[in-house]
């Protein structure tokens, strides 16, 4: 009773703001008079050098060629990205969220279409948005169909929200020590068993000197999903079909995937054999795992396809600054039922933005984020000032990841500041993919091969466009999310013995807490490909 008290003030809420501000008004907006808009940033914090995410040398050229080429003042608005969901929940129920929104929570734009709050931009997809529908161009994954109109309703033709398109979409990588596989004596393992095999000789060996009673051979952190993904999502079993899968993926989590169970069997064996930090429920977040990793205590670990890479992170660079001749690769070992290292990569369709009930200006809005669809606006704020921030090395432009004078990209291409899409884009793939590589300060041959890690053999989850909107998930998902994090932890350090009971009851309670509403919902409106 509590939980729909909630719901229905957040609705009641939501209508009077469309009241106030006119709901989709179209009158409202010209472009021939001088507009204000805000628009959401993420907040990453200042450390390693980042700036203030809206007041630097990003937001002063943004804010200088917008005015002139369109007559727009804009104001960044900063949303802590580790906090994003629950703030941008807490701004829409307020009633004061920002012209612009992003997201990467489809089931909370649903309930938000639904209750009113958010604007339709179907009118506007082939006149005020024209251009960005030129650059996403086709959909990949839905033959016939625009990417712009990836997420309209297909009973109404309603246009909520609209993807961010995806150039790169590797997703999950596993990382181990080659040094200490060297020293060993070991080969780069091939299998789940290897690998498991390899990580116990990491424990029993103390390959990097560093006391068998610091060696941590693997390491999480509470978010298992993301952290043990790769192992996870390797047991699914490869031959289920698309509607199962599709079915009963609640809230992008996979406990009513039968096989998932096993995966997370196998993590709580690595953890009562000893081979995973047994601190790791304690791990909130990335910062005391990414510690362990940089003083060389770690022998692998698992989490974006890129990390050891990434110069926000220094994973690999301040570890050869504790051990010189430590060395990282990634692993293809995670062997699925077939024997076939199978993957999840990203969708084509990432981020999603849209514009709320609220917004006083979204015409402006909409021409805010057709002007970012320009190359020469999008390109600028992925590459910057040449000789600054990027200089060009066989044709495409790497990018210098400590740029001085304010232009320092606080987040990888500056995805922040270019919701419409998310890597860097060119002019052409080839380009594109060249300059991938280009834009780490590492050689491009290592970039190169952990991207083909992690899609060989991968494929996104399947697009389904459902009967109606789904609505059943939104006002529960962070209840779901909340509860699948402290059960996957809980089940992974359980003993042995008793890990059937304390997985089997949470997946119950999980499910009596509204997945199986959920999955119910997306029975009924499933529709083949």
């Amino acid at each position: 009773m509590k939980k729909r008290t909630v719901f229905t003030l957040f609705a009641a809420i939501l209508t009077v703001f469309t009241l106030l501000f006119g709901g989709c008004d179209k009158s409202r907006g010209d472009s021939g008079k001088q507009a204000r808009i805000t628009v959401e940033v993420y907040d990453r914090g200042t450390d390693g050098g980042k700036t203030n995410p809206t007041d630097n040398k990003w937001t002063e050229w943004i804010k200088q060629k917008l005015l002139a080429d369109e007559n727009i003042i804009i104001e960044f608005i900063p949303v802590p990205r580790a906090e994003e969901e629950q703030s941008l929940i807490n701004l829409m129920a307020a009633g004061t969220p920002p012209d612009v929104c992003m997201t990467y929570s489809g089931d909370n734009i649903t309930n938000w279409s639904e209750m009113g709050g958010i604007y339709d931009l179907n009118p506007y997809l082939d006149t005020t948005l024209k251009d960005l529908k030129a650059f996403l161009g086709p959909d990949p994954a839905l033959p016939g169909r625009d990417f712009i109109r990836r997420n309209m309703n297909a009973k109404t033709g309603q246009v909520f929200s609209i993807p961010a398109r995806r150039m790169n979409v590797a997703r999950l990588n596993v990382f181990i020590r080659k040094d200490w596989l060297d020293k060993l004596g070991l080969p780069v393992p091939k299998t789940t068993q290897e690998f498991f095999d390899a990580l116990t000789a990491f424990k029993e060996n103390d390959p990097g000197n560093v006391g068998k009673s610091k060696v941590i051979p693997f390491t999480l952190a509470q978010d298992v999903r993301w952290t043990g993904g790769a192992i996870l999502e390797s047991f699914i079993d490869p031959n289920i079909s698309i509607k199962d899968r599709w079915v009963n993926g609640v809230v992008e989590r996979y406990f009513l995937i039968p096989d998932y169970k096993e995966g997370v069997r196998f993590l709580n064996k690595m953890y009562n054999a000893g081979l995973i930090a047994p601190d790791f429920p304690l791990y909130r977040d990335d910062e005391h795992p990414n510690n362990l990793i940089k003083s060389g205590v770690v022998g692998a670990f698992s989490h974006n396809w890129d990390q050891i890479f990434r110069e926000s992170e220094r994973l690999f660079s301040d570890l050869q600054k504790n051990v010189p001749d430590a060395e990282w690769i990634t692993v293809d070992c995670m062997t699925s039922a077939d024997g076939i290292t199978h993957k999840i990569s990203y969708d084509p369709a990432g981020l999603n933005y849209f514009i709320p009930a609220s917004s006083k200006n979204p015409e402006a809005a909409m021409r805010y984020l057709n002007w970012l669809s320009k190359y020469e606006n999008y390109h600028f704020i992925q590459t910057g000032p040449e000789g600054i921030v990027h200089t060009i090395i066989d044709g495409v432009p790497k990018i210098n990841p400590s740029a001085e004078g304010g232009w320092i990209q606080n987040s990888g291409q500056n995805i922040d500041y270019t919701p419409i899409l998310n890597g860097l884009f060119l002019q052409t793939e080839e380009e594109s993919i060249r300059a991938l590589a280009a834009a780490y300060p590492w050689p491009a041959e290592r970039i190169i091969a952990a991207h083909n890690t992690a899609m060989n053999n991968a494929r996104p989850s399947p697009v389904i466009v459902p009967s109606s909107p789904l609505t059943a998930a939104g006002p529960l998902v962070q209840t779901l999310q909340d509860k699948a994090k402290a059960f996957l932890i809980q089940a992974i350090i359980a003993k042995p013995f008793d890990f059937d009971r304390v997985y089997d009851s949470s997946v119950a309670d999980w499910l009596a807490s509204g997945a199986e509403v959920i999955r119910k919902e997306r029975a009924e409106k499933y529709v083949a490909p």
